[in-house]
């Protein structure tokens, strides 16, 4: 047993919540993923570089595939458990997960979520930004720029042996000073060798709890932000498209981060 192992054993003794050590992630895989992650973030910035009022969502499906596939990649939601398309694309009242569609055009005024995971050499990353079209209303800037905030105020405590309710308290104490709700019964995943793992990223939960912050570990930081209540309800006809149940705006940002010895690693931006 060395240290790692009996740090962990002695924390789990306190009743502690400790991952497995099949979590942390090796210096070589970590390697590996980071080259993962840094085509997801190209991906990214190339529909950064296009995306535009006037154009259907269909279209940033079609640069996201295009542009992975041409650098050797693959889009982590084609065909995941059926999804259809190559990225999520989630406009104003969607929560995320929405589909791309010819039919929907970008409008001057709309905020849209694009999420793009990536698989590379077998290894997985995932990111999203929200991106604004044309001129916004305050409203709808006022909710993107809090679910920036959001974000940057959990990354800070993304710690070494802190506890991933440390991250959840600083998200959803800043988006409730702001009038905001965060969407309770979807968060974060463990990412890297698969493209969801353990542990689940809850955004809700108290300071001091969940699972204790190992070096090694890797995970998402995406809270979904909405401008009303928290609940939400599936779309029918395709099983997949998340709305705000009052039809109020929703926000969503996603880093994919390491657990370090010094703080946390952000490896998509």
């Amino acid at each position: 047993m060395d240290k790692l192992d009996i740090k962990l054993w002695s924390l789990a003794a306190k009743g502690q919540i400790v991952p497995d050590r099949s979590l942390l992630k090796t210096p070589d895989q970590i390697e590996a993923i980071k080259k993962s992650a840094a085509l997801n973030t190209a991906v990214l910035d190339h529909v950064a570089a296009h995306i535009c009022e006037g154009m259907n969502t269909a279209k940033i499906d079609r640069l996201v595939y295009d542009y992975t596939t041409a650098h050797g990649g693959i889009p982590a939601p084609l065909n995941y458990q059926g999804f259809p398309k190559s990225v999520c694309t989630s406009v104003n009242n969607v929560v995320c997960h929405g589909i791309p569609d010819e039919n929907e055009i970008l409008k001057n005024g709309d905020i849209i979520n694009v999420d793009v995971s990536t698989i590379l050499d077998g290894y997985f990353s995932d990111a999203s930004r929200m991106f604004t079209i044309g001129s916004i209303s305050g409203r709808a800037a006022k909710i993107v720029k809090v679910t920036e905030e959001c974000v940057e105020l959990g990354l800070k405590e993304a710690k070494p042996w802190g506890h991933l309710g440390d991250i959840a308290s600083a998200i959803n104490t800043h988006a409730r000073q702001n009038g905001y709700s965060v969407v309770e019964d979807i968060g974060g995943h463990g990412i890297g060798l698969e493209f969801h793992e353990d542990p689940y990223v809850s955004y809700v939960t108290p300071k001091g709890s969940e699972m204790v912050l190992v070096p090694g570990m890797m995970f998402t930081i995406e809270p979904m932000i909405n401008e009303g209540g928290p609940d939400f309800y599936v779309d029918e006809k395709n099983g997949w498209t998340v709305y705000t149940m009052d039809g109020g705006l929703s926000a969503q940002i996603e880093y994919m981060v390491l657990i370090t010895e010094k703080g946390a690693e952000v490896l998509t931006w």
